[in-house]
């Protein structure tokens, strides 16, 4: 499996990815949180392995992103010295798939990832998709498809466009959007974001006709609205 590995401490970096290597496993390993998820435009990782405390944004927080960015199928691992009963509740019903405490012995980190690995096995390999009215997100290939018709849009145009339409509805904005898809800090001033609404809007062909209309929020972001044929 590829495996991205995020903490902080060098030494306990150099830890698991050495251990994980030794067990077969691709790691590509990060000290900041920012720096996981900015990798995430351009690459692909079949499981995480995440510490808690960071300096630049919680484990928790990177956790979050790739449940709202990716969706539930990488597995997620807590590796953290945060041994506390309710942190190991928070962290699960964040959407962690496994908690594990450091110190933590090499079998133990790779049983763990063993089984978890274990889920993510294609079975016939079908691929995980999203579909909203004739739009059809394919995860794994991070490709989107209109009526059957491929549409030709970059990775963060993908994820962009994956997380308006996880939250239909519901008004996006532009600073979570950056954070989001560009790892860039919210206070950050840029037209980043509307410029690649504007070549959203065009290539997905968001419109009435097609049930989904993009719309800005004067001075606070963009609302994916569905529209209902009546």
């Amino acid at each position: 499996m590829k495996i991205a590995i995020l903490d902080d401490d060098p030494a306990h970096l150099d830890f698991a990815t050495d251990v994980l290597c030794q067990a077969g496993h691709s790691c590509a390993p990060f000290s900041q949180g920012r720096q996981l998820i900015r990798s995430l435009h351009d690459e692909h990782f079949d499981l995480f392995v995440l510490d808690w405390n960071l300096p630049d944004m919680s484990g928790l927080s990177v956790l979050q992103w790739i449940r709202n960015q990716i969706g539930s199928a990488p597995p997620v691992l807590l590796l953290t010295s945060r041994v506390a009963d309710e942190d190991m509740v928070e962290a699960l019903h964040a959407g962690a798939d496994d908690y594990v405490s450091k110190p933590c012995k090499a079998q133990v980190l790779q049983a763990r990832v063993l089984a978890l690995g274990r889920r993510i096995q294609p079975a016939g390999g079908e691929r995980a998709v999203e579909g909203y009215g004739d739009y059809e997100f394919d995860l794994a290939a991070r490709r989107v498809r209109h009526k059957g018709e491929q549409i030709d849009i970059t990775p963060k145009e993908f994820q962009l466009a994956l997380l308006l339409f996880r939250n239909v509805n519901i008004a996006v904005s532009r600073a979570y959007m950056l954070e989001a898809v560009w790892g860039m800090a919210p206070t950050a001033e840029t037209r980043t974001a509307d410029i690649h609404m504007s070549k959203l809007r065009r290539k997905m062909a968001l419109g009435p006709a097609n049930g989904y209309v993009l719309s800005p929020i004067y001075g606070y972001g963009y609302r994916l609205e569905e529209i209902s044929e009546a």
